[in-house]
């Protein structure tokens, strides 16, 4: 399908406690590139398939957590609108100037009902270290760790699901693939699409607002989601659960946490959505299975422990 209007995930900026520690373990173990180190410490890091500048930024804080979620649109054209948009629907926008992020073009930043920035821009250079383009092998540097090929998605959990739904959908064009549903019809988790994956982002109802619950990287196939768990024992890494599968998405996972205990997850296939497809809903009675296909049941960590 022709993608137009907001194109992917772009990248997470993501609070850690110490910043030797996530190098080791974002680096060395989930198997993500430094890019480079900018002058207040922040940290920026790409998968070895991807082909911007970076994707992922650790920020040394005393609180875990993230700082937010950006995606890229299509072009500066786009971007006005959305900003239009958003602001005609009473919502406050901040702008984030060129260069505050290296390589990163203007940005515009809006904080959604759920309590979670979002930042949308059009513009980022292209890493040197990205695919090769001519005559190309399958990498430019051999993958290490886990191999991951990219920034995929996040789940948040925060109280007002169905107003940043609203915003998503209305304003920004995504797509409700799949849900999680109360008998009275209440949305309890949600996933949307801006094109044709599974998901590009995930919302959970929670009491709190602005929490993280996962950040995902996608991996190749089910034989990489088992090098993962090689990878989480050999090293002890605090692990979640998995290997296993999810109902919703139908994707291969793996959920473990960074040594400041964000939760992470690495992931492989999924459907492909495209426009006009059914909405997916499951009801809470088979939550379990809708989550962990195989086991059929949900762990209290899972469900309670975000930053």
């Amino acid at each position: 399908m022709a993608l137009t209007g907001v194109l992917r995930p772009g990248f997470a900026q993501v609070r850690v406690l110490s910043m030797e520690d996530a190098l080791v373990h974002y680096r060395d173990r989930i198997g993500l590139n430094v890019v480079s180190t900018g002058d207040d410490g922040r940290v920026y890091m790409k998968a070895y398939d991807e082909f911007d500048h970076h994707s992922i930024v650790l920020r040394e804080c005393d609180e875990a957590g993230l700082d937010m979620m950006a995606f890229k649109v299509e072009n500066e054209i786009a971007l006005k609108e959305y900003e239009e948009k958003l602001l005609k629907e009473g919502i406050a926008v901040d702008h984030i100037a060129i260069g505050e992020q290296p390589g990163v073009g203007r940005r515009i930043s809006f904080v959604a009902p759920t309590g979670h920035r979002f930042d949308l821009y059009a513009e980022m250079e292209l890493s040197t270290k990205g695919p090769l383009v001519k005559n190309p092998d399958l990498w430019r540097t051999e993958p290490k760790g886990m191999k991951a090929l990219r920034f995929d998605h996040c789940l948040l959990y925060g109280s007002d699901v169905d107003g940043t739904k609203k915003i998503f959908e209305d304003i920004l064009g995504f797509t409700m693939t799949e849900c999680i549903k109360e008998e009275d019809g209440t949305l309890i988790a949600i996933f949307l699409s801006c094109g044709n994956k599974a998901h590009d982002l995930a919302l959970v109802r929670h009491e709190e607002d602005n929490k993280l619950h996962h950040v995902s990287f996608l991996v190749e196939d089910w034989t990489s989601i088992r090098d993962a768990a090689d990878i989480i024992t050999r090293y002890d890494i605090s692990r979640d659960i998995g290997p296993t599968r999810h109902g919703i998405t139908r994707g291969q996972t793996i959920y473990f946490f960074d040594p400041s205990g964000n939760r992470n997850e690495v992931f492989s296939g999924g459907y492909s959505f495209y426009p006009g497809d059914p909405t997916r809903v499951w009801e809470m009675p088979n939550v379990g299975k809708a989550i962990f296909y195989y086991e059929q049941q949900l762990n209290d960590r899972f469900m309670n422990v975000v930053t």
